[in-house]
């Protein structure tokens, strides 16, 4: 009968000892989660921390933005200086033009009044002179002979602007024996006849047949 008992015994604590083996290795199991569970929060606290400390460096980056805005601004600058310099030195050369232009036309001016007194000059000594003509063989210094019969306003002729010769690069036209010239013709010079004679003062002149009040001195040869 004892060892009917003590088997039963030894089946019983054999038995238990497995389930309580088999619950302190849960516990055991169990007591790892736990640790991780902790160790979790501490990983986010961890990974929390960087992120807060990452706020500070929006500064950084405003310093950072405000010299790019200065070397944007820079060339910005450098641009409209520039151009207020292009557009002053446009200024100063249309100036220097207009004065240049304006300069021009005073000296065209001038010498348009120089050549109109002169012509008023030669004009006033040619009328002044034809009241006294050259007497019949007198000459000037050349030695060319004035005669009635070959000069005056009996012996006028129509001349072109075509005619005569082209002689040492001017218009040279015939005339009671010589030849005659002048730097310039004014217009009425081909529109009616015209004359030569010699003044008093031993110079030539054409003068105009239809109006004795136009005339220029001429040269002779």
């Amino acid at each position: 009968m004892k060892p009917l008992i003590t088997g039963m015994l030894l089946l019983l604590f054999g038995a238990t000892v497995p389930v309580f083996a088999q619950e302190e290795h849960h516990e055991e199991n169990a007591k790892p989660a736990q640790h991780e569970e902790q160790a979790k929060p501490s990983a986010k606290q961890e990974q929390a921390k960087p992120q807060k400390q990452e706020k500070p460096a929006k500064p950084a980056k405003q310093e950072q933005a405000k010299p790019e805005k200065q070397q944007q601004a820079k060339p910005q600058k450098q641009e409209q200086q520039a151009k207020s310099q292009e557009q002053r030195q446009q200024k100063q050369a249309q100036q220097a033009k207009g004065q240049q232009q304006q300069e021009k036309k005073q000296q065209q001016t001038k010498t348009q009044q120089n050549q109109q007194h002169q012509q008023q000059r030669a004009t006033g000594n040619a009328q002044q002179s034809q009241g006294q003509y050259a007497r019949n063989g007198q000459k000037d210094r050349y030695g060319h002979e004035y005669n009635d019969s070959h000069f005056g306003p009996n012996h006028h002729s129509r001349f072109e602007a075509s005619g005569g010769r082209e002689y040492n690069g001017r218009r040279e036209y015939s005339y009671g024996g010589y030849w005659f010239y002048a730097g310039a013709y004014p217009p009425w010079f081909y529109e009616q006849d015209v004359y030569f004679i010699m003044g008093a003062d031993g110079l030539w002149y054409a003068v105009a047949y239809g109006n004795p009040s136009l005339t220029f001195q001429v040269n002779i040869e």
